[in-house]
């Protein structure tokens, strides 16, 4: 397949047009559209079921769209693997944080320099610094770790690879509170140090109010609303949720 750079002036780092994709012959989502600007941190919002994770999955191109377009810095990337796609500069964090247990701390953020390709500064130091824990823990096994020492571990391995955009599906599921308030404040860091565009599927209504400069809202695979900025509050987004 031949990549073609989109002749287009934009300040869109992500630009999604009527994105399709499903599994089999189940369509998921419905024509989606988002416009997500360099350095933003964008939620993703809704009930169960709806889509959100199919849509992040579907941006990583571990499913590939049926139709529409996925543009990442005015570069269709429509239909291409997922490892192009880490190599353009983009960190996927699943949902379930995705870490290989029996390798250590070390050796899981050496997995992270795929992101970015070869040309891309790596970091393992400010991953140090930011999660000072995963210091600690380098020779550790990930798979002896707690669940929130191994979620820093998931967003550390992608900080690695110096994305310029981070997508995180439920970064908040299964994780104490206090070390939930930690990942937001680092996350809000990440961005305000380097710039980086972070995209993140949330259902709790906490991490999204402390993290989301915005939201998207996504129903039975629309986006059907937006939140601005400045609008994100409890009562704007509890109604979206099952609260």
């Amino acid at each position: 397949m031949k990549y073609i750079w989109v002749n287009r002036m934009t300040k869109s780092i992500l630009k999604v047009n009527n994105l399709k994709a499903g599994y089999g012959e189940s369509l998921v989502l419905q024509g989606i559209n988002m416009d997500i600007q360099a350095s933003e941190i964008v939620g993703v919002i809704g009930r169960n079921g709806v889509g959100k994770t199919t849509f992040l999955k579907c941006l990583i191109g571990i499913i590939h769209a049926r139709s529409g377009q996925i543009e990442l810095d005015g570069l269709e990337v429509s239909g291409m693997p997922s490892h192009a796609i880490a190599e353009l500069g983009v960190g996927y964090v699943p949902q379930g944080r995705g870490v290989f247990p029996r390798m250590t701390v070390a050796e899981n953020l050496v997995v992270g320099e795929l992101i970015g390709g070869k040309n891309t500064k790596k970091q393992p130091e400010l991953v140090y610094e930011y999660f000072p824990i995963l210091a600690k823990r380098r020779n550790q096994l990930a798979g002896t770790m707690s669940g929130g020492e191994q979620q820093q571990l998931a967003i550390g391995r992608v900080l690695n690879g110096n994305p310029k955009l981070m997508l995180l599906d439920e970064p908040s599921e299964g994780i104490q509170p206090s070390i939930v308030q930690l990942i937001s404040y680092v996350l809000k860091k990440i961005k305000n140090d380097l710039g980086t565009t972070i995209v993140f599927v949330e259902q709790n209504l906490d991490t999204i109010l402390a993290l989301a400069e915005r939201c998207y809202v996504m129903e039975k695979g629309f986006m059907i609303d937006k939140i601005e900025s400045g609008q994100v509050n409890k009562d704007s987004v509890r109604k979206h949720l099952l609260i």
